[in-house]
Parts: structure tokens; C-alpha cells; sequence
């Protein structure tokens, strides 16, 4: 089966444009050419680079492989479907947040909300892909999964 799905991260994008704004308007107040402005223009390139690295996440189902990253291609991970033991889908706490994270049940790739598939492979290691279509992630994976 074939599967492709992109989430967008909705609230980090308006969470980096709001902060963007407010960079800006500081800049404003203190003047386009200040120390303080300088200083804020590297600030604003870095929150527009880390939302067009992170502003959404993309699984993808295609022959033998599952492939998951994040924006243009950044972080991206590639597992064989014979190497996956099993797939459930969950729930995140809303403490493990958004982003590349380390949590008690593996890796996190989570780009918006709670859910989530946790994939165990045959190797015994777990990792947590966040989605808003578990269903479709597991219909995908689960035919080449006996």
C-alpha cells in the first residue's frame, strides 16, 4: 500500500509568526539600526529557519518502507516494514510537547497534537510518530505486518 500524509504544525507556525512580530516591533521602537536590532535580526532568521525546518511532518508508506520528516526533508528517519514488530495508536502527555524528543517510551517525532502511533521493532526499540491520522499510518503499515 502506498500512504502519504503531511501535518501541519498550525500553532508553532503562529507561535514563530507572533514572535516574529513582536521581534519586529522591538526593532521599531528601538530604532532598524541599534545594537538591540542587530541582535533581534539573527533571532528573527533563526525562528524563520526552525519553522521552515519544523512547520510540519510527513509519514510516508511506499514499497517496503516507512519514511517520516519533518519540513523540506529535514530529520529524516527510514525503517524497513519487516523490521516493525508491531503498531498501536496512543496518546501523547501533553509534557512531551512538540519536536524531536526523548520520552519513557522512546523517541518523539511530534509536529501538533496528542496522538500518535508507538511503532516497536523487531529489534525491541520503540519510537512515538505524532499524526492526526493514526488510523490511516496503521491501515498502511499493518497488511505488510503479519
Amino acid at each position: 500500500m502506498q500512504y502519504s500524509h503531511t501535518q501541519p504544525g498550525t500553532l508553532i507556525k503562529v507561535i514563530m509568526s507572533v514572535s516574529v512580530v513582536f521581534c519586529f516591533v522591538i526593532v521599531a521602537v528601538n530604532g532598524f539600526a541599534s545594537a538591540i536590532a542587530f541582535s533581534l535580526y539573527g533571532l528573527i532568521a533563526l525562528l524563520v529557519c526552525l519553522t521552515w525546518l519544523f512547520g510540519s511532518l510527513t509519514v510516508e508508506v511506499e514499497g517496503e518502507e516507512l519514511r517520516h520528516y519533518f519540513g523540506p526533508g529535514f530529520w529524516k528517519k527510514t525503517y524497513l516494514l519487516e523490521e516493525i514488530e508491531s503498531i498501536k495508536q496512543v496518546r501523547n502527555s501533553w509534557i512531551f510537547g512538540w519536536g524531536i524528543r526523548i520520552t519513557p517510551h522512546g523517541w518523539l517525532y511530534n509536529v501538533s497534537g496528542l496522538d500518535a502511533v508507538q511503532i516497536q521493532l523487531r529489534s525491541g526499540r520503540k519510537f512515538r510518530i505524532g499524526t492526526d491520522d493514526p488510523q490511516g499510518i496503521k491501515d498502511a503499515i499493518s497488511p505488510n505486518n503479519s
